[in-house]
């Protein structure tokens, strides 16, 4: 398995005072722990932000821009999308094959719109989905249970287990 961490519009504007931000706040920790697996197993960390001018997310404002203490790097892959899919007409596809990636770990928000379209466009392309428990975030708490229940779900130390075999 090669796999790719995607940490899906973590955006400052999800952060601020609307029904989802709760659960943005407790998902970033867990997200913080897969960047930091990730990088130290050497695999790709894709940071992909969403561009909605109308609601003023769009490259230099600060809606649009990551929290500090996330963890993305300038040096991680960053994907700027216009549709909940992050496959769609951009190049992750691209960056992953160049890769080798085979298998996308899901994080982000919103669990019922992005996430999930982005595991569906992943599946498309012939790659494993997974998504990765307690690090989604939705404006409906309900709707991140209902999305971990209909997709391949995997538990942080799953992923550490399964990452640690990998280097055997």
């Amino acid at each position: 398995m090669k796999p790719a961490l995607l940490v899906i519009d973590v955006q400052n504007a999800f952060l601020g005072s609307g029904p989802g931000t709760e659960s943005l706040h407790a998902a970033i920790p867990y997200i913080q722990t897969a960047i930091a697996l990730f990088r130290k197993r050497g695999l790709p960390v894709v940071c992909i932000q969403q561009i909605d001018a109308k609601h003023g997310l769009q490259p230099g404002a600060a809606g649009f821009e990551l929290p500090d203490d996330l963890g993305i790097l300038p040096s991680d892959l960053h994907i700027h999308k216009l549709y909940d899919n992050a496959f769609n007409k951009t190049s992750l596809l691209d960056y992953l094959r160049v890769f080798a990636v085979d298998t996308v770990v899901a994080t982000g928000y919103c669990a019922e719109y992005c996430v999930l379209s982005t595991c569906r466009g992943a599946e498309d392309n012939n790659l494993r989905a997974l998504v990765l428990q307690g690090t989604l975030a939705s404006d409906k708490p309900d709707n991140v249970g209902f999305v971990e229940s209909i997709s391949e779900t995997i538990t942080m130390d799953a992923l550490q287990a399964l990452l640690s075999a990998d280097e055997q």
